[in-house]
């Protein structure tokens, strides 16, 4: 899908459509609705705080701005683009509209996540005579009908050149491609393009004089393996050439579902406890709802926590039965949070739910049970935050 959040934002508000705008703010940045029926809209040169861009629209990405950049750097680059918070409930409900939409014609479809799959056409009628144009066409058509959104599709004989060449032509981009086209359109990529090569091997490659994808093609195999070791080396050497034999794969189980937030500012565990309170709570609530609208139970409840030092904490514990009960849910994780020094400063808090299991296939009833640690304490809380009432409190 293309620049998938912002575009379903520009939905909600067609008026900015052409602009540069910014998703990733948070509730306090909710355009507020005018007496004539137009909107107030926040700028993001008026942003404090360490968030992070969510995305963003093709006008601000021309302006440097992009996904995970701090926001505060995005307000140097971009200071007059639109700053609109961010509704993952919306996205996700137009996620299940864009799939729903491409099932119907191509069925056998590997989800990568809200805004991305991969389809098998081998075995869909007429793709053998046009390589699959027709069917392009007709997905992207399906798409806009069923969403309003365009998205950008790839062709090709492979997984890893469908991903490269969906990126090719954005936005609203069909592109077609064979092993005979990899000279022309993949080998002038830059090397990093490649999903699977990061930042690190990346900046590795060029240390040794490879840039793009070509130059990574030209390479010495045995020079690759014995820069990148056996494995990743290899997989560099084929990947350049195009060649990738993961099948479509249609079905998996998640490990796990979790919900987080950065704070805009650092809390206080004392000083902002009702906010805390408020936050945690709420984290859970939507974590319950995402178990319930994926038809999944949990048996291990488990907090994430990153103080102001950047320092990470994990906790978990493993109920005596499967529950997608949000007052249990909280009544856990609030357990987990007992077990955690919370003296410093907090800048993002998350709870997580694992050890899944569908409701199908539980036979027995759900049912709230005393927890059980499984996770040893790292250090000793300090006396005066171990009974917070912030973390005990869970009418």
């Amino acid at each position: 899908m293309d620049a998938f959040y912002a575009s379903v934002e520009l939905l909600r508000y067609p008026e900015l459509r052409g602009r540069a705008v910014v998703i990733g703010g948070g509730r306090d940045h909710q355009p507020r609705r005018r007496a004539d029926g137009t909107h107030e809209f926040h700028i993001l040169r008026d942003y404090v705080g360490r968030g992070v861009v969510t995305t963003s629209t093709y006008e601000a990405r021309k302006l440097g701005v992009f996904s995970a950049m701090g926001m505060m750097k995005s307000a140097a680059l971009a200071p007059e683009a639109i700053l609109l918070p961010v509704d993952f409930d919306e996205y996700r409900r137009y996620s299940r509209l864009f799939k729903a939409a491409v099932r119907e014609i191509a069925p056998v479809v590997e989800d990568r996540g809200i805004d991305e799959i991969y389809l098998d056409l081998s075995e869909l009628p007429g793709v053998d005579q046009d390589g699959g144009r027709a069917v392009g066409i007709a997905l992207k058509a399906a798409v806009r009908e069923r969403t309003g959104l365009t998205c950008s599709i790839g062709i090709t004989p492979n997984k890893l050149l469908s991903k490269l060449a969906s990126e090719l032509d954005k936005p609203d981009g069909l592109t077609l491609l064979t092993h005979d086209d990899i000279p022309a359109r993949i080998w002038p990529l830059a090397a990093r393009k490649v999903n699977g090569i990061g930042p690190k091997a990346a900046a590795k490659l060029a240390a040794l004089g490879i840039e793009t994808v070509g130059q990574l093609a030209a390479a010495d195999p045995a020079f690759l393996r014995q820069h990148f070791g056996q494995a990743f080396g290899a997989w560099m050497h084929e990947a350049s050439h195009g060649r990738d034999d993961r099948p479509v794969v249609t079905h998996s189980e998640p490990k796990s579902i979790s919900r987080e937030t950065t704070f805009d500012r650092d809390l206080h565990a004392v000083r902002d406890r009702l906010v805390l309170g408020e936050i945690f709570t709420e984290l859970c609530e939507q974590l319950a709802g995402d178990l319930a609208r994926k038809s999944y139970a949990a048996k291990t409840i488990g907090i994430k926590l990153r103080f102001d030092d950047f320092a990470i904490a994990t906790r978990d514990i493993t109920l005596a039965s499967h529950t997608l009960d949000a007052r249990e849910i909280r009544r856990a994780a609030g357990s987990c949070l007992k077990r955690v020094d919370l003296t410093r400063r907090l800048r993002l808090l998350g709870v997580r739910a694992s050890a899944l299991a569908r409701l199908a296939d539980l036979v027995a009833p759900l049912a709230a049970a005393p927890p059980t640690p499984t996770q040893v304490v790292a250090r000793e809380p300090d006396p005066q935050v171990r009974d917070l009432p912030l973390f005990d409190d869970f009418s």
